[in-house]
């Protein structure tokens, strides 16, 4: 696959089949991922894989926390702002009121859309889950460092034809996983991708969201007409 074309097909995908992934295609992805740049080398990430029963008994744990006690995990950086703006808060609700319109999900039916939320914590099926971390004594370029690595696993996903789902909401659940992941102390869970093969029945992955043109975030300064 050539490299624009895993990058433009790849969507987050929320719906997977039971296909098993074997370790050495997960073992191949991490290792392209880890060409990422990261400044001064300092490779700032770790990832941790679970599969099978390591895999179910962490999300079997996630899952009930999430439905018994929502409001008792935080993450440990904050992903979202506090006070939302323009043009961002329209793009997050255009992206949930599509996803939702996809499933079917009435925008008043409160019960199915926490059903859907909830399918977050069981990977949305994905036979392997990638929990990615970072040195929390590190400074915000790691952080980006760590988003190119992530970045990486998509793409790299895509070159060996399966998909892809970040997922940041299980940062908020970074307690229960280091009682399943031997996460040092200095580990701050960033997120989790879920990877797997793309149910293609699935409406829920007949939604893509949108992107804008170019000339809308950008600049040009010193080049000829063309």
């Amino acid at each position: 696959m050539h490299v624009d074309d895993a990058i433009t097909s790849r969507k987050s995908v929320r719906r997977f089949l039971p296909t098993p992934v074997p370790r050495a295609v997960v073992h191949h992805i991490l290792g392209v991922a880890a060409r990422a740049p990261s400044g001064h080398n300092v490779q700032p990430w770790r990832a941790h894989v679970v599969a099978g029963a390591a895999r179910a008994a962490l999300c079997a744990e996630i899952l009930q926390a999430a439905r018994d006690e929502p409001d008792a995990h935080v993450p440990e950086y904050g992903y979202y702002p506090e006070t939302w703006v323009e043009p961002y808060i329209g793009r997050r609700r255009k992206t949930g009121f599509g996803l939702y319109a996809a499933l079917g999900i009435a925008r008043d039916d409160i019960a199915a859309r926490e059903r859907q939320m909830l399918r977050n914590y069981v990977l949305f099926d994905a036979p392997v889950g990638i929990f990615v971390t970072m040195d929390r004594r590190l400074n915000t370029g790691s952080y980006m460092d760590t988003g190119m690595f992530l970045q990486n696993i998509l793409v790299a996903a895509r070159g060996q034809g399966l998909a892809t789902c970040a997922q940041a909401a299980f940062a908020w659940f970074h307690g229960i996983v280091r009682r399943h992941l031997p996460l040092t102390e200095h580990e701050l869970l960033v997120c989790a991708v879920a990877l797997g093969h793309e149910d293609p029945a699935a409406p829920e992955n007949a939604f893509a969201t949108e992107r804008e043109p170019v000339e809308a975030f950008t600049t040009f300064h010193g080049f000829d007409r063309g």
